[in-house]
């Protein structure tokens, strides 16, 4: 059953995203991008700080090993990003001589070619996470779902806008961009058979995907939010934040209910089975 939740879960998180993005870049691209950056990042922040450490935490696993661990996420994260923009910026710096529109269409192919790999190899490990976060504990694995769902939709917007500057029409863009998707499910499998036998290592891959949430909704997405200067665009901000941290709350005390009600009813019988009273004995005499 576990396998089940984590194939539609992945599912979910890959191709659905990729749907919903495709359908607000045909429609409404610009209009609800920035709420949809506002509500990530309450929900990434919730699921991270509030569920996905304190699960791991709540282990066997060593405190400290777990906080070097998170560390290590946060700074690895910022490492592969610089590098990223240290490429961009010395291709820039080489080709970027006044060159006709047109001149460099080929370099831009390749670089669609290459956004649609490096998606998949995130997808793949998005795939990871929700195994991992459904073997802890099945609240935790949907948290974590929609946690990634709320950062892929905006981020597969972004892709798609890339695809097509690249070159790409737009149904191809989307077609290229469900495939790659689609790899959250075979990092799902992975997932699920790698940990489902060595469980000892779930707080860990949570520690992980913690600090990528971390790092995606502080280095990624607050400074995009920081743009908007306005009090009346600063405003939003802060309610579709808090939108995103109650819409976690709601989810977890919603779920949180439904698997702890049953528990409660059947540790009462258990326990009326276990000690029944016993009817009142007569007074001696």
């Amino acid at each position: 059953m576990t396998l089940t939740y984590i194939l539609l879960a992945t599912l979910a998180s890959g191709v659905l995203s990729v749907v919903v993005a495709g359908w607000l870049a045909f429609r409404y691209f610009a209009r609800f991008l920035h709420q949809m950056i506002s509500f990530s990042v309450g929900v990434m922040l919730s699921v991270a700080l509030l569920h996905t450490l304190p699960e791991a935490f709540e282990s066997e696993a060593d405190t400290r090993v777990l906080f070097a661990l998170l560390l290590a996420g946060l700074l690895g994260f910022f490492m592969l990003e610089k590098l990223a923009i240290l490429r961009h910026n010395h291709h820039h710096e080489h080709d970027g001589h006044g060159h006709p529109p047109g001149h460099d269409a080929h370099e831009a192919g390749r670089g669609g070619m290459a956004v649609l790999v490096g998606d998949g190899l995130h997808n793949f490990c998005d795939g990871i996470v929700i195994a991992a976060a459904f073997l802890a504990d099945p609240m935790l694995g949907l948290l974590t779902t929609l946690t990634i769902a709320a950062h892929e939709i905006p981020q597969e917007l972004g892709d798609f806008i890339v695809l097509v500057n690249a070159g790409f029409t737009r149904k191809k863009a989307l077609l290229f961009n469900v495939l790659s998707s689609m790899t959250a499910i075979a990092g799902g499998l992975v997932g699920y058979y790698l940990l489902a036998g060595s469980k000892q290592w779930v707080p860990y891959v949570l520690t992980l995907a913690a600090s990528s949430f971390l790092y995606i909704a502080v280095a990624d997405l607050m400074p995009q939010m920081q743009r908007r200067t306005t009090v009346r665009e600063s405003l939003p901000q802060f309610v579709l934040i808090a939108a995103g941290v109650l819409a976690i709350y709601a989810v977890n005390s919603v779920f949180h209910r439904h698997a702890h009600g049953p528990e409660v009813g059947q540790s009462a019988e258990a326990a009326i089975t276990a000690d029944p009273v016993s009817p009142p004995s007569r007074p001696t005499h």
